[in-house]
C-alpha cells in the first residue's frame, strides 16, 4: 500500500491543516478543477476543517457533467437505430437528453453496452462485422489517448464498422473562460492531477501570469489535497504568481510526451459546447478530417440536432464556481440521483451528486 496508505494518514493530514490554519491571514476563494477532487474533499470533510477564510468552490472538472445536452441527444439517436451497437462508460448511461437516457433506449431494445476501455469496443467491431460499433468517447485530456488508440488499432485492422462519438474538452480554455467572466471570484486554482499525468502542467503558466492568479497541481488522496491547498494558500498569502506542482510523485513538467504526440496525430483542436456554460473557443478536440471515417457524427449524420437545457437545472453556474448544489431550489427535491435533472447529480465526479451521497445541505 505504498503511495497510498501514507496519503490517508489522519495525523499527516491534521498536520497539514494546522500549518493552513497558521499560514492564513486574509479570506480566500480556491477552486478545485477536478470532480474527483470534489468527491474526496466532501466524503472525508476537508473542507470542513478549513479555516473559516478560505472557499472551496468546485469547476467544469466532471467530463460527464459538462457533456453538452446535444450531444447525449445525438448519442441517444444513435443508439436508437437497428445494427448498432454502442458502447459506453456506465456513468453516461443515466445522464439525461431531452427526453430519455441510454438506460432507457437500452430497455426498449437498443443494444446498448457498458465497455472499460475503447479497445473493448474495437474487439466488438472484430466479432460483429455485420454490425456497426460506436463508441461514446468522452472526456477530458486524461482519456484521449486511450480514444486515439482505438481509432488507430481499428484502422489498423481495417474495420470500417467503427466510429466514435467525440465530446473531448480541455480544461486551459476551460480556466480561461472562468477568469475572464465579469462574475469570477476565483483567486486560485487546484489543478487536475491526472490531467496533468498526461498533459504535464506547462500549459498553465501563461494563463497565471496572464491572470495574475497562482495555481497548483494537486493529487487526489486526503494528504494531497491539503498539501495542495497548503501550496496555494502559501503563494496567495505571499503575493507570489506561479504553478506550483504539489504533485510531484506523479506529475512532471513535460507531461507524457508520447501521449500527447499521439492526440496530436489524431485529434484536432475545435470549439467545444460545454453542458450549463456554452461555447468555449478552441476547449476541445475533433477527430482530424483524414478521420472523417471513425466520426459517427458524420457516418449518422446527426450533426445538425440541437438541444435546450432545463430551466431549473444550475448546473452551468455551480460548474463555474458561482454557485453550489445547495444553492439550486431543486437540489434534493426535483432533482436527485434517480431523477436527475442534470449530469451533476448524475456522474460519480458531480458535485450534486457528491452533495447528496454525503448529505450536505439535505438536513439543513
Amino acid at each position: 500500500m505504498r503511495y497510498v496508505s501514507e496519503y490517508r494518514d489522519a495525523d499527516l493530514v491534521r498536520r497539514v491543516i494546522e500549518e493552513i490554519h497558521q499560514a492564513v491571514t486574509k479570506r480566500w476563494i480556491l477552486m478545485e478543477i477536478c470532480g474527483g477532487q470534489t468527491h474526496s474533499i466532501v466524503r472525508h470533510g476537508i473542507d470542513k476543517l478549513l479555516p473559516d477564510e478560505i472557499e472551496l468552490v468546485h469547476g467544469p472538472g466532471c467530463p460527464v457533467c459538462v457533456t453538452p445536452l446535444e450531444l447525449i441527444d445525438k448519442a441517444l439517436a444513435i443508439a436508437s437505430q437497428p445494427d448498432v451497437i454502442f458502447c459506453s462508460y456506465g456513468d453516461m448511461l443515466r445522464v439525461p437528453g431531452s427526453g430519455s437516457d441510454l438506460f432507457s433506449i437500452r430497455a426498449q431494445g437498443g443494444d446498448v453496452r457498458v465497455v472499460y476501455s475503447p479497445l473493448d469496443a474495437v474487439k466488438l467491431a472484430k466479432q460483429n462485422p455485420d454490425k456497426q460499433i460506436v463508441f461514446f468517447a468522452i472526456g477530458f485530456e486524461t482519456t484521449a489517448p486511450a480514444n486515439v488508440m482505438s481509432v488507430l488499432q481499428a484502422q489498423s485492422l481495417g474495420l470500417s464498422n467503427y466510429s466514435i462519438l467525440v465530446s473531448h474538452v480541455c480544461v486551459p480554455p476551460a480556466i480561461q473562460a472562468i477568469l475572464s467572466s465579469k462574475n469570477n471570484l476565483v483567486q486560485g486554482f487546484l489543478l487536475a492531477g491526472h490531467v496533468c499525468a498526461v498533459m504535464g502542467y506547462w500549459e498553465y503558466p501563461p494563463l497565471s501570469d496572464k491572470f495574475q492568479v497562482p495555481m497548483a497541481v494537486m493529487g487526489f488522496e486526503p494528504l494531497d489535497i491539503v498539501q495542495g491547498i497548503l501550496a496555494i494558500v502559501k503563494l496567495l498569502e505571499s503575493g507570489s504568481v506561479k504553478v506550483e506542482n504539489a504533485y510531484p510523485r506523479a506529475i512532471t513538467y513535460e507531461g507524457n510526451i508520447p501521449a500527447q504526440e499521439i492526440i496530436k496525430k489524431v485529434f484536432v483542436n475545435c470549439d467545444r459546447k460545454w453542458r450549463g456554460i456554452g461555447k468555449i473557443p478552441m476547449s476541445g478536440w475533433c477527430l482530424r478530417p483524414e478521420y472523417d471515417l471513425f466520426n459517427a457524427e458524420k457516418r449518422f449524420d446527426v450533426e445538425q440536432i440541437k438541444s435546450v437545457e432545463s430551466p431549473l437545472c444550475i448546473a452551468g453556474q455551480i460548474l463555474q464556481g458561482l454557485k453550489k448544489p445547495i444553492d439550486c431550489l431543486a437540489f434534493g427535491n426535483e432533482c436527485t440521483p434517480t431523477h436527475p435533472l442534470g449530469a451533476t447529480m448524475v456522474s460519480s465526479e458531480g458535485a450534486c451528486a457528491a452533495y447528496y451521497q454525503y448529505g450536505r445541505g439535505l438536513d439543513d
